[in-house]
């Protein structure tokens, strides 16, 4: 250790000093604690991508471009963004809706990736078939396993709007893949 040198943190509105090497880190008070985008990385981003990869009907390509864009952009925005979660799932589902959008336009490609179970592709492909909202919502609620309150804050929308998109979704869904519906615990 080098006498003499400090390392200044700024905790609350005081000033912590311990010694270091050379190093100084002025930290804001709160900025850390609300935006620690590696831990919401790390807590969040798995259950992000599987949402958007159901969302999206199975294309990882995309999945993994909205994910990576959507913690690109929150982290971009560090400041300004209250509540991470929330913020980078409307982020990824208004990206992945735009990616798919601009699919349409263009003339398909190959898959490059082995092809999924007959039963996942089926349910993929009838998942692709619903509202983007409806998507959304189902997936978040089911495969991502949250609540409908949870599912409505991510999505930016109220608790009984994301009850009536899961209802038209399943019923679409039922529909689509000529299932019996199965009363929900």
């Amino acid at each position: 250790m080098h006498a003499g040198v400090m390392m200044a943190t700024v905790k609350e509105g005081t000033i912590d000093e311990q010694p270091v090497g050379s190093e100084v880190e002025l930290v804001q008070p709160g900025t850390a604690a609300r935006n620690d985008f590696e831990r919401v990385y790390r807590d969040h981003g798995p259950g992000l991508f599987r949402a958007i990869y159901a969302y999206t009907g199975g294309r990882r390509d995309i999945a993994d471009e909205v994910v990576s864009e959507s913690f690109a952009r929150a982290i971009a925005r560090a400041d300004d963004v209250r509540e991470p979660v929330p913020y980078l799932f409307r982020t990824a589902f208004r990206l992945a809706a735009n990616e798919l959008r601009a699919e349409r336009r263009r003339p398909p490609l190959e898959p490059d990736v082995p092809a999924d179970p007959p039963d996942v592709a089926g349910l993929l492909a009838a998942l692709r078939r619903l509202s983007p909202n409806q998507r959304a919502a189902i997936v978040l609620r089911y495969e991502v396993d949250l609540p409908v309150e949870e599912v409505a804050r991510r999505m930016g929308i109220a608790a009984v709007t994301v009850r009536v998109h899961i209802h038209r979704g399943r019923a679409k869904l039922r529909e689509l893949l000529g299932a019996e519906e199965v009363d929900e615990p």
